[in-house]
C-alpha cells in the first residue's frame, strides 16, 4: 500500500491536463473547509466546487470494486471506512456551501471534464 499515492494518479492527471487545456485553473489536494485533514483532488475555490476523483477499488465503485479473498477480515472494513468517509466528506462539504463532484476513475477523462465543466456551468447559471 506505500506506493498508492493519494495524488498525482494517472486518472487526475489526464483529467487536469484536459481541463488546463480548456483554459480552467483550479487548485490542487487542497481543503478548503473547516476539516483541513479531508482534501479534494482538484477544486475551483470562486465556484466553490471540489472534484473528487476515486478509485473503484479503494472507494467501493458499484462497477467494478472487488474484496479481495486474501485477509478478508482487514480489507472489508477497511473498504467499508473508506465508503463511509467520503460520504461524511461530502455531507460536511455541502453543509460548508460547497458542491461536490465524484468521479470513478474508470470515466473516460473527456467525460469527466464535461461532467465537471457542465457542474461549472450549473454555478455560474445560480
Amino acid at each position: 500500500m506505500r506506493s498508492n499515492t493519494h495524488r498525482d494518479t494517472r486518472p487526475e492527471l489526464a483529467i487536469r491536463h484536459l481541463l488546463h487545456a480548456r483554459g480552467l485553473r483550479y487548485r490542487v489536494d487542497m481543503a478548503p473547509w473547516s476539516n483541513k485533514r479531508r482534501r479534494a483532488d482538484i477544486v475551483f475555490t470562486r465556484q466553490r466546487l471540489a472534484v473528487f476523483i476515486d478509485g473503484c477499488f479503494w472507494h467501493g465503485c458499484p462497477e467494478h470494486a472487488t474484496l479481495p479473498v486474501t485477509n478478508a477480515d482487514y480489507w472489508r472494513p477497511k473498504l467499508a471506512k473508506n465508503i463511509k468517509r467520503d460520504r461524511e466528506t461530502t455531507a460536511m462539504a455541502e453543509a460548508e456551501g460547497w458542491r461536490v463532484l465524484r468521479i470513478w476513475e474508470h470515466v473516460p477523462p473527456e467525460e469527466a471534464v464535461r461532467l465537471i465543466v457542465r457542474a461549472l456551468e450549473a454555478n455560474r447559471d445560480e
